[in-house]
This record gives C-alpha cells, sequence and structure tokens, in this order.
C-alpha cells in the first residue's frame, strides 16, 4: 500500500529531478480527455469511437454483419480520420524530435483548434446532429485523438499512453506481487484507469446538457494544458529532452 501511495504521489506531483518531470499528470489531463471524447461519440453520435481504435474496428466487424444501431461508414470515416491525426502527430514528432516540451505543446494548440471545431459544429447544430455535422464531429475528434495517440506515444511515458488502457491493466495485473512481479508504477497505471473513467462518466452525465457542453470542458482542459506546457517548456529541464 506504501508503495502505491508513493507512486500516485511522484506521479500527480513528480519529484525534483524525475526524469518526466511534469508529464505524467499532463498525460492524465489528455487521459481524461479521450474519455469525455468518445462519452460525445459513444453515446451522442451513435456508437462510434472516435478515440479507443480497438473497440471501433470492433464496432465495424459488428456493423458490417449487419448489428442493429451501428453504422459501418461511421467507424471507416472514424478509423480514416485517426489515422490521418496519428500521420501529422508523427510529424510533429519528427520536427520537435528533440524537445518533449515543444512537442507537447505544439501538438496540444492544434488539437485544440480540432475540439474547438468540433464544439463550434455543435453548436450551430444546436446538438441535432443530422449525416452531415455528425461526420463532420467525427472528423475533428478522429483527427485530434489520432494526433494524441500519436504525440503520446512519441513522448514515451511508461503506461500513460492516454487512449489505450489494454496493456497498462494487463500490466497492472501480470506485474503485480500475486503474478510474481515486482509491481512498478501501480499508482500511475491505476490513475490512468481512473482518468479515463472519470472522462466517460463526466461526459456521460454531461451529455444530457449536450454535446457542446462536453466538448466544451474538453476544450478548456486542452487549453489549461497547452498553456502549462507551453510555461514549463521554456526552460531547459531534462525532461524535455527524450
Amino acid at each position: 500500500m506504501r508503495k502505491l501511495l508513493v507512486d500516485v504521489a511522484h506521479t500527480l506531483v513528480p519529484p525534483r529531478g524525475d526524469r518526466h518531470g511534469p508529464l505524467p499528470p499532463l498525460m492524465l489531463t489528455l487521459t481524461l480527455v479521450t474519455g469525455l471524447v468518445d462519452a460525445v461519440s459513444f453515446l451522442g453520435l451513435g456508437q462510434v469511437f472516435v478515440a479507443n481504435m480497438t473497440g471501433n474496428v470492433a464496432l465495424l466487424g459488428f456493423a458490417l454483419a449487419g448489428a442493429e444501431g451501428l453504422s459501418a461508414p461511421a467507424s471507416l470515416v472514424s478509423l480514416a480520420s485517426f489515422l490521418v491525426g496519428a500521420v501529422v502527430g508523427g510529424r510533429f514528432g519528427t520536427r520537435f524530435a528533440a524537445h518533449r516540451g515543444r512537442l507537447l505543446t505544439s501538438a496540444l494548440a492544434l488539437q485544440a483548434v480540432l475540439v474547438a471545431a468540433a464544439l463550434v459544429i455543435a453548436l450551430v447544430a444546436h446538438d441535432r446532429v443530422g449525416a452531415p455535422a455528425r461526420y463532420a464531429l467525427i472528423v475533428a475528434l478522429g483527427l485530434a485523438m489520432g494526433m494524441q495517440t500519436a504525440v503520446a506515444r512519441r513522448i514515451g511515458v511508461p503506461d500513460l499512453t492516454t487512449t489505450v488502457l489494454t496493456q497498462t491493466l494487463t500490466g497492472l495485473a501480470s506485474d503485480s506481487a500475486p503474478a510474481g512481479g515486482d509491481d512498478p508504477r501501480p499508482g500511475r497505471r491505476i490513475l490512468s484507469v481512473l482518468a479515463m473513467v472519470l472522462g466517460a462518466l463526466a461526459g456521460a452525465l454531461l451529455l444530457d446538457a449536450g454535446l457542446a457542453v462536453v466538448l466544451g470542458v474538453a476544450l478548456a482542459l486542452l487549453v489549461a494544458a497547452a498553456a502549462v506546457t507551453r510555461r514549463l517548456a521554456a526552460t531547459d529541464a531534462a525532461w524535455v529532452r527524450p
């Protein structure tokens, strides 16, 4: 228990000289955003994921089999948008390969623009997401989440991919003491899962007030994370280097 609490504390408030500096809490913030955005897409846009591509590919298979309430075109558009976003994130990663702070700052700024565009679409549509608005939202959010995932992968904070929890949960169980492991980073892994759950829960609850409300919260988190990262990245601290 003590190891768990220490790891939680170090993830939320990294100690001086930590290899990843302020990146863990920033990645947790993006994980929270993922939960919010997938709540919008799955519950508000007709059972399609824009961040969880494992789930989206499975939904595509179900839709192709004729499962009721699912849309193969929506899943395909989401998948294509995510991949394009990942290409953009990869380009950012190449351009800012030597400075993780600038990489994250630049990516967050563009991601905020994409989520802001989705927010405008939701406001103009008054939450009546017919086909044009629905696909426009899927594209904007898919691009944003693909880029986020690629950038998080390039930044490389262990167990904080921001969108994928399968390996995190597997590591939490397979590296645990009952499995004979040394149980590294249990607090970080648990916080990653909790951040996703909290984001999804908040998104589902806020959805009654409208898609724009949930997207507004996601946008506020991205803007705050971008501002914090920009300020911290201005220094030449060790964490900015890969």
